[in-house]
């Protein structure tokens, strides 16, 4: 399938050679739905204004106003980063199986792997930890590759065979592994250990700056020691981050310095990220207004808490939620090496 970029993604001779992965995209989705419904899910449909985007560090998103009929501006309003927080009130609401198809919008974020508005598959699972989704992601895959009629998934420089079943590795086992990070010798229950972290990064050959923090240098040494090995002869799930990296994970019963995080990564793609759920509105109002402090050091600007959300999790079960980046599954199912490959609609952003 050849694509010429100069000419717009609704030229017929361009369609006609994009349509094979569309299509492609169309079974994928039905397969999973099928799925998804057959395990007892239920497909829900999440709003995509919200009063707040979502709360990490790193995340853009996109701002409104609600306006009155007098065109008055009355509400700030955000398109939603992810599905996470609305999905989370129906869990408190008492659905217990749950799933998503939600178009998400992230500002900043154009490249061959990232689109602003794109697909998250989101699923949740009351009663139950992250153990559960590793089995669901595996499922998946499988569901993926059948549904096009590949044996492999592909990426460039990349194939793997979709009967092979997920790796596991621990956050401070794959540290240890390729960067030689002692990664537990820097976490203790009264915080981090920012300093011995850069030693151990320098030592490593990754460049530190004076104002990095803890969760800077973590970053760096994963981007640039760790995600290179990952997903390149199986799939790879990266699990137990540290604390400090929770987001919105619980910690660990087994050690409270761990998060029960993992992420999903296959022929170098990161395709989910999944949590056993946080459950401790107070907890998670502390990360959020210490993510919001980064934010406005780093970028000059912070977002709302949903404070119906902090409500809605003091009667949400215990449970274990998913996002998946559905146009990347796609990408790996298809070989495509551009994400517009496989969006039906993508926006005009040049050569990103």
């Amino acid at each position: 399938m050849s694509e010429t970029p100069e000419s717009p993604w609704w030229q017929p001779d361009r369609h006609y050679d994009r349509r094979p992965r569309l299509l492609a995209r169309n079974r994928v989705k039905q397969a999973l739905r099928n799925w998804f419904l057959d395990q007892g899910f239920v497909e829900v449909e999440t709003a995509a204004l919200q009063v707040s985007p979502g709360n990490e560090t790193h995340l853009h998103a996109f701002a409104t106003a609600l306006a009155a009929p007098d065109g008055t501006p009355t509400q700030p309003l955000y398109l939603h980063t992810s599905p996470e927080f609305a999905c989370k009130k129906l869990l408190a609401a008492g659905e217990k199986r749950i799933f998503t198809f939600a178009p998400c919008y992230r500002n900043r974020e154009a490249s061959p792997r990232h689109h602003p508005e794109f697909t998250m598959l989101e699923w949740y699972r009351a009663g139950t930890d992250y153990r559960a989704l590793m089995a669901d992601c595996a499922a998946i895959l499988a569901i993926a590759s059948t549904s096009v009629g590949t044996p492999t998934f592909r990426q460039p420089g990349f194939e793997i065979a979709a009967t092979v079943p997920p790796d596991e590795i621990t956050v401070a086992e794959a540290l240890r592994r390729h960067a030689g990070i002692d990664l537990m010798a820097t976490l203790s229950s009264t915080g981090t250990d920012r300093d011995a972290l850069a030693r151990m990064a320098a030592g490593a050959g990754v460049r530190t700056a004076a104002d990095d923090t803890w969760s800077d240098i973590f970053s760096r040494l994963l981007v640039e020691k760790v995600e290179p090995h990952l997903g390149r002869t199986a799939p790879t799930i990266l699990k137990d981050y540290p604390l400090p990296e929770a987001a919105l994970a619980a910690p660990s019963a087994a050690d409270p310095l761990i998060a029960e995080r993992f992420e999903l990564y296959l022929c170098s793609l990161e395709l989910a990220n999944a949590f056993t759920e946080l459950a401790d509105p107070a907890e998670q109002r502390r990360r959020f207004e210490a993510d919001m402090a980064e934010k406005e050091r780093l970028y000059g600007e912070r977002y709302p808490i949903d404070e119906d959300f902090l409500a809605a999790l003091a009667l949400m079960p215990p449970a274990a939620g998913a996002a998946l980046g559905f146009d990347r599954l796609v990408m790996a199912a298809t070989g495509a090496h551009r994400i517009e490959q496989v969006l039906w609609t993508p926006l005009p952003l040049g050569d990103t």
